[in-house]
């Protein structure tokens, strides 16, 4: 009965059910069969190139392995728990298809660097598709900012109104954020696509092989220097899900702030009704639940994450089967940061901002203060007394229950001789807003510098794909 395994040749006994159930992977490492008929194909190509193979040996192997990709994008495909992962199932089918010259497709090679190629491949192409995403949502907060341009809204350390800033370049600061993450996705990106086939279990290979044939017809950039640390590590799927979880941090960033924005206290934004639901009991209710289920979607990657890191930290050279437990937490990664990535764009081209709220705000935090202390500064004042003097006047007029802008001049010369009418220019919100130019400032040249600059980085990213 052991024999039944393609590795059982030296098994007296079957493998017991519940070991079977235990080890399988197919039921989810079948989401790599596109990755694995693709290598099996360059690997046969190679072969053919090499004399291992002829060519019509190799032509056979390809279009049997053709017939099995068909099959399982349409759905015949008879997955099989005992042939345990991918690799099996297709191999065995292919046998099946063409006979026993199925069998000479493994030659040469183990399941350790075919299932690191595979791997390779699919992380490779999740990455650029996320770059895609994240250049989708870069895109919608450019075009949000580019119509938000003279917006004023309050801009907060220690979430306390500072000082004023355009609407504009708050989105422009996620945008960045975003921009960084797809920069961070292609160098990962450049790493993963190195190929390890002819590694074989780990230590190389006795065959002709030519493993630059295979990366050049895959389209990866380069091959493993090492055999061993080509079968045994996992730091580029651990890179990946890092990079997925800057991405996560990003967007639960952005959506605290529209859930905070979107509270009536605040009122800053709009949700649209397709990203928000009801409440079961209070019919007033018009919940952030999309930003909210975001946010709590980020601790799911970081989990992925850990899990990785945790399963390599103690692993010895080279392959171990611990290495199984690589993909699941992976395909749910990219799962998630998919998903998010793609509804955020969609939620910030829906998203509705209150244009007078926001103005109004302004008035409420005394975010003119620090112009004034640089209004007395320019006056000639060392900027350590204006800042005494200008936090004076804050009190008299918190008070008072007032605006600084709304002082009298002789109410503000009490603090200072230096104060005459031109202050109330200074104290301006659009004004404060629009002396900010100095590079990546939020006055509107560096608005429009910034968003110019988005734009160029955008076409680069669509010529590049």
């Amino acid at each position: 009965m052991a024999e039944t395994k393609m590795w059982g040749g030296r098994f007296a006994a079957r493998t017991a059910g519940s070991v079977e159930e235990y080890t399988a992977s197919e039921h989810y490492d079948r989401a790599l069969h596109a990755e694995d008929i693709r290598g099996s194909i360059a690997h046969a190509h190679m072969m053919a190139g090499c004399g291992v193979l002829t060519d019509a040996e190799a032509a056979a192997i390809v279009a049997g392995l053709e017939q099995v990709r068909e099959e399982i994008e349409n759905g015949s495909f008879q997955w099989k728990r005992e042939l345990e992962d991918v690799h099996m199932n297709i191999e065995a089918r292919l046998t099946e298809i063409i006979g026993p010259l199925g069998g000479k497709l493994h030659t040469g090679r183990s399941r350790n660097d075919q299932v690191a190629l595979d791997f390779r491949l699919h992380v490779t192409r999740r990455l650029n598709e996320w770059r895609g995403l994240l250049a989708h949502l870069v895109e919608s907060l450019q075009r949000k900012a580019d119509e938000h341009r003279a917006t004023i809204l309050p801009g907060c350390t220690h979430m306390q109104p500072a000082q004023p800033v355009s609407l504009a370049h708050h989105l422009l600061a996620y945008a960045c954020m975003f921009m960084r993450d797809s920069d961070r996705a292609a160098d990962c990106a450049r790493r993963s696509a190195v190929s390890p086939l002819g590694a074989a279990a780990l230590a190389g290979t006795t065959y002709p092989f030519n493993p630059a044939a295979v990366a050049e017809e895959l389209g990866m950039g380069g091959v493993f220097a090492n055999s061993m640390d080509a079968v045994s590590d996992r730091d580029f799927v651990i890179e990946a899900v890092f990079t997925g979880s800057m991405v996560m941090a990003h967007l639960s960033r952005l959506c605290e702030e529209i859930i905070i924005w979107s509270n009536p206290a605040f009122g800053f934004v709009k949700l649209p009704d397709a990203f928000a639901t009801g409440s079961s009991i209070m019919p007033q209710k018009k919940n952030p639940d999309v930003a909210e289920l975001m946010r709590g979607k980020t601790g799911r990657v970081y989990g992925s994450l850990t899990t990785l890191m945790t399963l390599i930290k103690g692993l010895p050279l080279a392959y171990n089967r611990d290495m199984q437990e690589d993909k699941e937490p992976f395909f749910d990664a990219d799962r998630t940061v998919r998903a998010s990535v793609a509804i955020m764009a969609d939620m910030m081209d829906a998203l509705g901002f209150d244009v007078e709220r926001m103005r109004a705000a302004c008035a409420r935090g005394f975010l003119n203060a620090t112009e004034l202390a640089d209004y007395l500064a320019s006056k000639g004042m060392p900027f350590r007394e204006a800042h005494h003097v200008t936090g004076a006047a804050v009190g008299f007029a918190e008070r008072q229950g007032r605006g600084l802008e709304d002082l009298t001049i002789d109410e503000l010369r009490q603090f200072s001789e230096l104060i005459d009418e031109d202050v109330y220019e200074a104290l301006a919100y659009e004004t404060a807003v629009a002396r900010r130019e100095t590079t990546g400032g939020t006055g509107p040249g560096s608005v429009s510098r910034q968003i110019d600059a988005i734009r160029a980085w955008l076409d680069a990213e669509r010529a590049e794909h």
